[in-house]
């Protein structure tokens, strides 16, 4: 058995899984949400309780995988252990548990949520676009089949938004409907930055992957806006229940889980800023996505994060996982 720890700035994730004859089967998923970016971009350092919330959660990793008999793992950090001054106190707790996390570029992380999505995709060589909002970053990747055409992360992501942004939501619906409105125009701003390079490629494949995009999309699904997709429209439809949701801390929309209620308004933002900047009309959304990359490159390459900064990616197994 093998395992992937992807520990990102919201939320950290374990996949543990067989590999047998270039398939793979998943074992055991955990996921738990940890928000180890929390102000890391206002404070440049881990809070002590996002440390505390983060290590207890690799306790918790390293106690699943001694459940197991996993042959080889590996850890990978992302946005907030890149920006963190804190950061190597942190990876040095993880190394007493018996983790040893390596921190990735935003653009090692890009190519690795590529072809993450590849796998649950079949084979073709038509142009597709992946798009991953996460915590602290955000990833826009266009590739055709194996080879990268485009590659971008930037600094902008569900928890660093909120955190600029909707710590502080002002009691007057058209103070708030003005806060949400001043943060979708900010994020606009950051993709515009890409948006030359991405619209180069006008008929491309899109695809969203992890929590902001799943949470979006099964919250425009339960609330009649979509059949699941994420569409312009959609998110348009669903902005009152947004500012509702908001301005009422006992309310809940369907679809949406309690823990993530504070993350809808900024991954809206960041969302909403994106559509309109690249001028998308419907996204697909993908289960699979870091993890899944990094599942797949360890077993044809291994653990060597030098091999990522190629312009292809080694073949890219597409039998679907359980």
């Amino acid at each position: 058995m093998y395992a992937c720890i992807d520990l990102g700035s919201n939320s950290f994730h374990l996949l543990i899984a067989e590999w047998q004859d270039g398939r793979t089967q998943i074992v055991e998923r955990f996921s738990s949400i940890v928000q180890l970016g929390e102000g890391v971009p206002l404070t440049g350092e881990i809070s002590p309780a996002a440390f505390t919330r983060g290590i207890d959660c690799l306790r918790e990793f390293a106690a699943a995988m001694a459940r197991h008999p996993v042959r080889r793992y590996w850890a990978l950090g992302t946005n907030a252990l890149r920006l963190a001054r804190n950061a190597p106190e942190f990876l040095a707790r993880a190394k007493e548990l018996g983790i040893e996390v390596s921190v990735i570029s935003g653009q090692q992380e890009a190519i690795l949520v590529y072809a993450g999505v590849l796998t649950g995709l079949p084979t073709s060589d038509v142009t597709r676009m992946v798009i991953d909002v996460g915590g602290g970053s955000t990833e826009v990747i266009v590739g055709r089949g194996e080879v990268r055409l485009v590659t971008h992360s930037l600094l902008i992501g569900c928890v660093s938004w909120r955190d600029r942004f909707f710590k502080v939501l002002p009691s007057d619906p058209a103070a708030l409907e003005c806060l949400l409105e001043s943060a979708t125009v900010e994020a606009e701003k950051v993709f515009a930055m890409v948006r030359d390079d991405v619209l180069r490629y006008p008929n491309a494949e899109i695809y969203a992957s992890s929590g902001t995009a799943k949470m979006l999309s099964l919250v425009c699904q339960q609330c009649g806006y979509s059949d699941g997709d994420i569409s312009r429209r959609a998110l348009q439809k669903l902005k009152a229940d947004v500012l509702a949701c908001a301005a009422d801390p006992e309310r809940l929309l369907p679809g949406l889980k309690d823990r993530r209620k504070d993350l809808l308004m900024p991954g809206w933002a960041v969302l909403t800023g994106l559509v309109r900047t690249f001028g998308l009309e419907q996204i697909t959304f993908s289960p699979t996505a870091l993890r899944e990359g990094m599942l797949d490159f360890m077993m044809r390459k291994g653990t060597d994060t030098a091999l990522l900064d190629g312009d292809s990616l080694p073949r890219i197994s597409r039998q679907p996982t359980l």
